[in-house]
């Protein structure tokens, strides 16, 4: 059921990444994108308990940027039309993501986003419901913080 009173955003805006302990990653927020995508260095496939899992490295910062693998189990691999027209095959994962205070899953397809000017894009299938995007607004939230674990 969606939300009656979604928050309001901008069309940028730091987002956490709890599952790979990323306290905040610059993100797109889209909603013309159905779907969202995570910016990754490298990809591998290998196989876990009978299911497909990926590894793969995130780059975080641009000035003095950090290196960060993870791992993910597969959840999809299926065909992605990008913003010019190509049509390539992805991988998708499912994590958690923190944003505004709100904590949810989002399917997120792992790519080359080296040339983009923001290592994330949030797409409508994880907004909806949730937020809405005010494209005359940009970093509206104090940076997210991950709780630290004892």
């Amino acid at each position: 059921m969606p939300n009656r009173n979604p928050l309001i955003l901008g069309w940028r805006e730091r987002v956490a990444l709890p599952q790979f302990s990323i306290a905040s990653v610059k993100a797109k927020l889209d909603s013309g994108a159905r779907s969202s995508a995570l910016h990754v260095e490298s990809l591998e496939t290998f196989s876990r308990d009978g299911a497909i899992w990926l590894r793969f490295v995130l780059r975080i910062g641009r000035r003095h940027p950090r290196h960060v693998p993870c791992e993910a189990r597969a959840h999809d691999r299926r065909t992605v039309i990008d913003s010019s027209g190509r049509s390539a095959e992805r991988w998708f994962i499912e994590t958690e993501i923190a944003l505004a205070g709100l904590r949810f899953r989002a399917e997120i397809s792992l790519t080359d986003r080296g040339g983009m000017l923001f290592p994330m894009l949030l797409g409508r299938s994880a907004l909806a419901g949730r937020f809405v995007i005010d494209p005359a607004l940009s970093y509206t939230l104090a940076r997210p913080m991950l709780e630290k674990h004892p």
